[in-house]
């Protein structure tokens, strides 16, 4: 009987338990809260709630804090009664606002109350309830607030959660002034109090009641406070009084982060919203964290799954938004390279010089039991780092911070050859040691993300086109500092000629001739090219690694109507077997994946086709509040009319917002060239002039105009 291979669905055969689903099949469960759910965030920080306001126990919601859900249920009746939705909205990232009614209950007409709840997360969570009766006459109401907390882990939350009742105490205030549930795990602990302002007349079990007599037109209100434990989070978090923070009359932090960043105006005002958007979902995101005794400030992934930092996510998401400023790229590279690998160990995939991917706090990563404090299964992460560093070196000619990371770059550099190449073949390659680690160790990481055109799995290792193609553009990148600041010629030599020679064989092994000629997506473990056609072949692009003379026909595959949906390029072609619209990874449209595509298509002079498909991704973001998902359904635009979200896709999301910006460089063709900064732009002509102040790149601002194909960069007057 011949002996199971592992693959990236079975990453480990044999090992009871070992599974890859952590970013596939788990992300994949319906929106159960509804698709009028709201979410409030602040830092690692979020409340996730149906459209009343409400969180019904045993669904996906609640008030999760670095990765812990201190609230599974939160739940307001009025007389027994469900209320009315009138209309909820947030208000900025961290506030919401949600205004409702009574339906016809005993003793209570129709629409005889008016409800409003106001939300936000700071320093704590915070809810106002308010009250006021429009009848005629006086009545008697129960307000109660059901509160349910299970203390899930959230990779639990995102699967099946553990009973914790039996270890879960209760020691709640017998004045009605504050609910308070403890659990204990070995060295993990949590706590969550729901504070009263206005003490609850009683208390039912894990309810609190609250008796009203409301005469015509008293208003009566009540506020409610979640604590959250001490300790790194949130980046500056917004304090004040509830009505102050929805009404914008304290300050906030996150407005002077942003009105310190890049401006852009356009005639085209859905496009100005959109960068707007962008700037605020991104400093939304920011993280304060430490892990492994080593504090970091970064971006965290995405709403709700991903609120921590990625490697991979982190990395892209600095180099789209490098041309509002360097202040995260620097971030990025400085906090990542405090935890680069030092050691191997087969339990979080760590090896020397490799960055990380994924860094999480719950009980589960703190007890042991997953790999995440941080984990280091991916493939392209220190890649990217090191061409982070090579782009953020270009804006801004920092030598001094260059120098300062040297080292880190020379153990990246080691990591491709000695543990990323995993078999001597010069290309870097995945598999997982680990029984709880990702069989996909690319961006495309869900245990289907990489197969064949006929949807066979492949073999494990795994060396996808995408990992070559940044290795290629590392490599060269490297070479240029260490003729520079790194002061190294040989060693710059060494890797060019390196690059060079990574080009020729990758053109020779992942090209096929057949069906109009393109990329595998991958070679497996015994070296089969994986040849189903994939959005990858964008990346390719963007590295650099394509020769000229196979531009065209790569091309046309990412345009044509099975790759190119309407509102962006799918992950997989339609043309395949396993393509799913709502797949993924196997057919979905993904901002961050068009943006990279996007960039490379205006690298080898494919404008027209850059700005198509940066013109639908704008069309797009217009249809979800100027926001654009993490993924798109691979819906056919001409078919559908609208853009349909890929199912729970996380929203905002660091790449997904950081997409608009990356877009627009493109069109301005803007790039740093020996300390100053040239334009070649090719604006759309619906998107008419666009103009950016307070850009900033070599220690000065500046100043930039550009309409259709001609342009201008100036230094900003101090």
């Amino acid at each position: 009987m011949a002996a199971v291979r592992a693959t990236p669905a079975n990453p480990m055969p044999g090992i009871v338990g070992a599974t890859s689903s952590e970013s596939g099949d788990q992300r994949s469960m319906p929106p159960e809260l509804g698709p009028d759910s709201l979410a409030v965030l602040s830092g690692p920080t979020f409340m996730y709630s149906d459209s009343r306001g409400d969180v019904p126990p045993g669904g996906i919601g609640g008030l999760v804090h670095l990765d812990t859900r201190l609230i599974s249920g939160w739940k307001l009746t009025i007389n027994g009664g469900k209320l009315l939705v009138l209309r909820a909205e947030t208000i900025e990232h961290y506030s919401a606002q949600y205004v409702l009614t009574n339906p016809e209950l005993p003793g209570l007409p129709l629409n005889s109350l008016g409800i409003r709840r106001l939300r936000y997360v700071g320093d704590g969570f915070h809810e106002r309830l308010e009250l006021v009766s429009f009848g005629s006459e006086e009545v008697r109401v129960e307000v109660r607030l059901a509160v349910d907390v299970d203390f899930a882990d959230l990779f639990e939350v995102k699967s099946v959660v553990r009973d914790r009742s039996r270890e879960i105490t209760r020691n709640h205030a017998a004045d009605g002034s504050e609910l308070c549930f403890s659990y204990r795990h070995e060295d993990f602990f949590a706590q969550t109090r729901v504070c009263c302002r206005t003490p609850a007349d009683r208390i039912e079990g894990d309810e609190l009641v609250w008796e009203l007599d409301l005469h015509p037109r008293e208003g009566w209100k009540v506020d409610l406070h979640v604590p959250l434990p001490p300790g790194m989070g949130v980046v500056e978090p917004v304090r004040g009084d509830i009505a102050d923070v929805i009404h914008g009359r304290v300050d906030d932090p996150l407005r002077r982060w942003t009105e310190d960043r890049a401006v852009l105006r356009s005639d085209n005002q859905p496009l100005e919203r959109t960068f707007f958007q962008s700037r605020i979902d991104i400093s939304a995101l920011r993280l304060d964290l430490e892990v492994k005794g080593q504090r970091i400030m970064l971006p965290g992934a995405g709403l709700p799954w991903f609120l921590t930092v990625f490697g991979r996510d982190t990395l892209i998401t600095a180099y789209q938004t490098l041309v509002a400023g360097p202040a995260l790229a620097k971030g990025a590279l400085l906090g990542l390279a405090k935890l680069q690998g030092d050691q191997v160990d087969d339990f979080t995939d760590e090896e020397p010089g490799k960055i990380l991917h994924e860094v999480r706090a719950g009980e589960l990563t703190r007890t042991g039991v997953k790999p995440y404090g941080p984990y280091y299964g991916t493939a392209d992460a220190t890649q990217l780092w090191l061409i982070l560093l090579s782009e953020y070196w270009r804006w801004t000619h920092d030598d001094e911070t260059v120098r300062h990371l040297r080292d880190n770059a020379l153990a990246a550099l080691n990591w491709i050859d000695e543990y990323g190449d995993r078999d001597g073949d010069g290309y870097v390659e995945y598999a997982t040691r680990s029984p709880e680690g990702l069989g996909n160790q690319c961006w495309r990481d869900s245990p289907d993300g990489v197969c064949f055109a006929d949807g066979r799995i492949p073999v494990l290792p795994l060396a996808t086109c995408d990992l070559q193609g940044y290795t290629y553009d590392a490599k060269l990148r490297m070479a240029e500092l260490f003729d520079g600041p790194l002061d190294n010629p040989v060693l710059a030599q060494r890797l060019r000629d390196e690059a060079g020679t990574l080009r020729e064989r990758f053109n020779r092994d992942f090209w096929i001739e057949e069906r109009g000629g393109y990329y595998a997506v991958a070679l497996d473990g015994d070296k089969n090219q994986v040849d189903s056609k994939t959005s990858n072949m964008g990346h390719l692009l963007w590295s650099g690694i394509v020769p000229p003379e196979r531009a065209d026909a790569v091309v046309r595959q990412l345009m044509s109507p099975d790759m190119f949906s309407g509102w962006g390029i799918r992950t997989l072609s339609r043309e395949e077997r396993p393509y799913n619209a709502l797949g993924y990874h196997l057919g979905t449209v993904w901002p961050h994946d068009n943006s990279i595509a996007v960039l490379g298509l205006a690298r080898y002079g494919y404008r027209a086709e850059a700005n198509r498909v940066s013109l639908a991704m704008f069309e797009a973001a217009e249809q979800f509040g100027h926001r654009l998902p993490e993924a798109l359904s691979g819906y056919a635009r001409e078919r559908l009319i609208f853009a349909v979200p890929y199912p729970t896709a996380c929203s905002p999301q660091a790449w997904a917002a950081g997409t608009p910006l990356a877009l627009i460089r493109a069109m301005l063709g803007i790039n740093p060239v020996d300390g100053r900064l040239v334009l070649d732009p090719d604006i759309p002509e619906e998107l008419g002039r666009i103009t950016a102040e307070r850009v900033r790149a070599f220690g000065h601002e500046w100043e930039l105009e550009a309409v259709r194909t001609t342009g201008h960069v100036r230094l900003q007057a101090s």
